[in-house]
């Protein structure tokens, strides 16, 4: 019998910890979803929608539930400002593969500034850092990628493009490409992108108010909303 090698491979509501299906964030319907049913894990899930549909929050509970920093980092990193993650990891159990690895790391594009300050108050082992503060915002996001994205281990990255150009983006798809291919790494990604979204060997989860529903790339509203405002961007323009 042949064991997957990246390390969750189902998601669940915890038995012992049910969350009230009254109460925010199990009022939006992509939580309800994996309350109710659960949620299969492949080597790479993509999860688009629209702002607000819950995404974030199924991605962010899902760092947590694993053990990584809720506002970036990896399972050691005690970086924190201000509370705003959900309640939703005390509720979700990680049904993990046997024998896997529990490295990760946890990317928001949102928080990285704190993060990068962070990162420069407790140095690595070596006892220095990349000087991220020195850089660009997407230069610094994408070197962050690339010196820790390493191995095996669970990436989760939380609208990475809100920090990258195309190019930026056209790279950092290349580094989650070549550790999906690996066959002992797992990415999750929530995104807004389309370019993101075409992550090879991905699970595509389209989330709003149905819930999660899997979709082709070209399938996407994303997809197809860019390429008709590409087409003709003066039909979108005159309307606002």
């Amino acid at each position: 019998m042949a064991f997957e090698r990246f390390p969750i491979r189902r998601l669940t509501e915890h038995p012992a910890h049910p969350l009230d299906r009254r109460t925010w964030p199990a009022t939006l319907a992509p939580v309800t979803d994996i309350l109710d049913r659960g949620l299969e894990l492949g080597p790479a899930t993509v999860l688009v929608g629209e702002n607000g549909s819950g995404k974030s929050t199924v991605v962010e509970a899902i760092a947590l539930a694993y053990g990584l920093s809720p506002e970036g980092g990896s399972t050691g990193a005690r970086h924190t400002s201000r509370p705003t993650e959900s309640v939703l990891a005390d509720h979700l159990q990680l049904v993990r593969n046997a024998g896997t690895t529990r490295r990760g790391y946890f990317l928001r594009a949102e928080t990285m500034h704190g993060f990068f300050t962070y990162l420069e108050a407790n140095p690595g082992s070596a006892g220095t850092d990349v000087p991220f503060h020195e850089m660009s915002h997407g230069e610094s996001f994408l070197e962050l990628v690339v010196d820790r994205f390493r191995g095996p281990g669970l990436w989760v990255l939380d609208e990475p493009e809100s920090a990258l150009s195309f190019s930026g983006c056209l790279a950092l798809l290349g580094v989650l490409k070549e550790l999906v291919a690996s066959g002992r790494s797992q990415v999750i990604l929530s995104t807004h992108s389309p370019l993101l979204a075409a992550l090879p060997q991905a699970q595509i989860l389209e989330v709003g108010s149905w819930g999660l529903r899997p979709r082709r790339w070209e399938d996407l509203d994303l997809v197809t909303a860019w390429q008709a405002f590409l087409a003709s961007p003066e039909r979108y323009l005159r309307h606002l």
